[in-house]
């Protein structure tokens, strides 16, 4: 049965189970339960302390964007401006494949209306966003993605389907309808693998 292992942000907490469910049958869904991937950095580490504790994987799903394009005050700049956070996910691309694993990369999901919140995984962070940074920072990436040959599994086309983008109350997170809708996307890309 081949391995998969699930990296990303909070976005990535809210559907992770579900992919596990739905893929049950079909392969071995691992994460870090408690822990988000937050920027392109910290990924990157989770990545390796992934492969160094679980051995090898067959298929690496993964996201970043909202902590990268986040700017938090006091700070006045985002914490990865697109070339650094595209040298980030290159690192990452560079690496799974090093590890002779698939690379799937997932986009940012659409902000409703701008602002801020709390993130909600208990890291007493504040995530500023706006949508027109999700979608430069997306256009970036997947342009990254296809040069490197990597599947994009497009969560912010799908969640603009949904009443207000899916989102929950505080604008940033996802409903559980979300939830489940990028489960069941995240299940369909692994599928094309397995």
């Amino acid at each position: 049965m081949k391995r998969v292992l699930l990296l990303g942000d909070s976005i990535r907490i809210g559907y992770q189970d579900y992919v596990r469910e739905f893929l049950k049958e079909e392969c071995e869904v691992i994460y870090w339960a408690d822990d988000n991937g937050r920027f392109v950095q910290y990924n990157y580490w989770q990545l390796n302390q992934m492969f160094r504790i679980h051995g090898h994987f067959d298929i690496v799903h993964f996201n970043n964007g909202y902590w990268d394009m986040n700017i938090e005050p006091p700070c006045e700049e985002a914490l990865n401006p697109i070339p650094e956070y595209i040298a980030g996910l290159k690192k990452i691309v560079t690496y799974i494949k090093k590890q002779k694993a698939i690379p799937i990369f997932a986009n940012t999901v659409p902000i409703y209306s701008d602002g801020s919140s709390n993130d909600n995984t208990g890291t007493k962070a504040s995530i500023t966003y706006k949508n027109e940074w999700v979608i430069d920072y997306n256009k970036a990436a997947e342009t990254l993605m296809k040069k490197e040959n990597v599947q994009i599994n497009d969560m912010y086309s799908r969640m603009l389907s949904g009443p207000k983008y899916f989102k929950c109350p505080d604008m940033l997170h996802l409903t559980e309808n979300g939830y489940k809708e990028c489960a069941i996307l995240t299940a369909e890309a692994i599928r094309r693998h397995l």
